[in-house]
């Protein structure tokens, strides 16, 4: 182990020199002739996967109107990066609502034209009403994407909105409408291209708190040129410029002064980014299960961070001795989008890492005590995902068999790609990896209806069930024009189980608190977790499938103290609404509507 992370050591350095005369995103990383051979062939199967339900695109059901803005001809990298959506049910109805960010093109922005953003309410009968103007959250900002958490400690979700120049944050106030509070919480200092958002408590002081990492510094007034100097080509072909060549922008990390004001701490806490990486992504979990949270960091084309925490307010980046910062080989990625789950059933969680169409999506399993490995190729993972640009990406059991799959959203950024004779295309199919259980993922895409193949350029994606029928659907918001709703339809008729987790003494939305759940030998495991996939946010609910099983024998649920609670022999096929040292308040059984598939 020694020798490997020294030999990353010297990989990263000549790989950091080259960076500099790279004239791409990406790195590229070749598979071999084998590797390219099973790519092949998963890509040829088309006959439906046994005991599998086909996903069916619902959008057109469900009322949802939304056209999210874009330059036809993407001539700044700003005007491909955004798309983030978050699932937050901010009315506190028990049914996950919907809120897509929306962007303006650098035309728009320069003539004043804004973009609007939508939140859409869920009617609970399959359909949704944008109730925007309502609520008051139409116009945050060019918007990147967004995060949920409770920054007042009310039990009400709040909205962070992550923009071009700094965040804003908009306060729940419990009415259908929401207030922005970014100046007067201590965030309107927050400045420049901000990215991934996410919320939690990293001294466990029961406020939570919140990182913001920060992307490139595009300015309006100093445009880069199209076209222009080495990281301005691609294959050949004039493209937007950037990442590579334009300036990094610092990360932040914001205390919860527990008042309804958060502090810069970012220094004094060791994630101020000082190396002005391109962040996108983060989400705070306890990695190494010793009770103290840390934080993952994707950053473009750069090494990633993994900051260790000491549950104090101190964090140390050790992501390139835990082996995420970069791939197996020492190679620094593309990174974007973060799955995140325990796929294996081992009781820590894993990643896989969205990247760009040279490289491939990596898978790195967590081995505990602060290591990981790179089963990117081990797992199948790599040769069903190099050629696309990849960015939302979940874990996801769509079966409810109780293993978690993995899906990936995809869609180029540079339109110009369609003018070359190339494999890529700007517009991109969606991909899903069947879990063989045994640490390796299949290829179904092409197995699954018709739906994944529509060629979209998609950016976010959120997970949760949206209908609390115990099926899991996904949000996909694209870059170019309306959004798509999968929903899997058919299959085997498996059994489920749905926490809400309210904390009392930790943070309301109970943020990182955990479930492990029992039935029978199928032992899984689930967080509560703000932030995550592409600049999105996922169902704040913890699902589990059951299979064949028709109660959960126990569930274990580890608050973000410390403390545990179990709860025993639970009817399958329920909601369950869990309040910290008080047990289950509430339970909800599932609806069925006839107009959905």
């Amino acid at each position: 182990m020694r020798n490997r992370r020294a030999a990353i050591v010297v990989a990263m350095i000549i790989i950091g020199a080259w960076h500099s005369l790279a004239a791409q995103m990406g790195t590229a990383t070749p598979l071999s002739p084998a590797e390219r051979a099973k790519a092949d062939a998963e890509q040829r199967l088309t006959t439906p996967v046994p005991e599998y339900p086909q996903l069916v695109d619902i959008t057109s059901l469900t009322g949802i109107h939304f056209d999210h803005k874009s330059s036809p001809e993407a001539k700044f990298i700003a005007e491909s990066m955004s798309g983030g959506v978050a699932l937050i049910d901010y009315d506190g109805d028990g049914y996950p609502d919907i809120y897509f960010t929306n962007a303006q093109s650098v035309d728009m922005a320069l003539h004043g034209i804004k973009a609007r953003s939508a939140l859409f309410h869920n009617n609970q009968d399959g359909t949704f009403t944008d109730v925007t103007d309502k609520a008051g959250v139409g116009y945050p900002c060019w918007a990147m994407g967004a995060a949920v958490g409770d920054y007042n400690n009310d039990g009400r979700p709040d909205l962070l909105v992550t923009c071009l120049s700094g965040v804003v944050l908009y306060r729940n106030n419990g009415d259908g409408t929401f207030t922005d509070v970014t100046k007067q919480s201590g965030l309107g200092s927050d400045s420049g291209w901000a990215t991934g958002a996410s919320f939690g408590d990293y001294d466990n002081d029961g406020d939570a708190d919140l990182f913001i990492s920060h992307y490139v510094d595009f300015n309006l007034d100093k445009l880069p040129s199209f076209g222009s100097g080495k990281g301005c080509l691609y294959m050949g072909i004039e493209v937007q410029c950037g990442p590579r060549g334009l300036p990094g922008l610092p990360d932040k990390l914001y205390h919860n002064n527990g008042d309804g004001t958060f502090t810069d701490v970012s220094k004094k806490a060791g994630v101020d980014d000082p190396e002005r990486r391109y962040g996108l992504t983060s989400i705070w979990s306890d990695f190494n299960n010793d009770g103290k949270l840390d934080l993952f960091v994707t950053n473009d084309g750069e090494a990633n961070y993994l900051y260790q925490g000491d549950g104090k307010g101190n964090f140390q980046d050790v992501g390139l001795l835990a082996g995420v910062a970069a791939n197996e080989d020492g190679v620094e990625q593309a990174n974007m989008g973060v799955a995140y789950g325990d796929d294996q059933h081992t009781g820590r969680m894993s990643l896989v890492l969205s990247h760009f169409d040279v490289e491939y999506a990596a898978l790195y399993t967590n081995d505990g005590n602060m290591s990981f490995t790179d089963d990117s190729i081990a797992s199948g993972i790599a040769r069903g995902t190099q050629g696309y640009v990849g960015w939302g990406d979940a874990f996801v059991d769509f079966a409810n068999n109780g293993w978690q799959d993995f899906f990936l959203v995809n869609g180029h950024v540079y339109p110009q790609i369609d003018s070359i004779h190339a494999a890529s295309r700007y517009l991109e199919p969606k991909l899903l990896f069947l879990n063989r259980r045994n640490g390796t993922f299949q290829n179904i895409s092409r197995r699954v209806g018709p739906a994944l193949q529509i060629p979209q350029v998609s950016r976010g994606l959120a997970i949760g069930d949206l209908f609390n029928d115990g099926k899991l659907e996904a949000v996909v918001e694209n870059l170019v024009g309306e959004p798509m709703i999968l929903r899997p339809a058919g299959g085997p008729p498996n059994h489920w189980i749905s926490f809400q987790l309210e904390g009392v003494k930790c943070n309301r939305l109970a943020l990182n608190a955990r479930i492990r759940a029992k039935a029978g030998d199928l032992v899984q495991l689930g967080e509560v977790i703000s932030g995550g996939s592409y600049l999105s946010q996922n169902d704040l609910r913890i699902h589990f499938g059951l299979a064949a099983h028709d109660k959960l024998d126990q569930a274990e649920i580890l608050w973000p103290d410390g403390k545990k609670e179990v709860l025993t022999n639970l009817a399958a096929d329920h909601f369950y609404r869990v309040r910290e040292g008080q047990g289950i308040v509430s339970t909800g059984q599932p609806q069925h509507l006839a107009n959905l598939p």
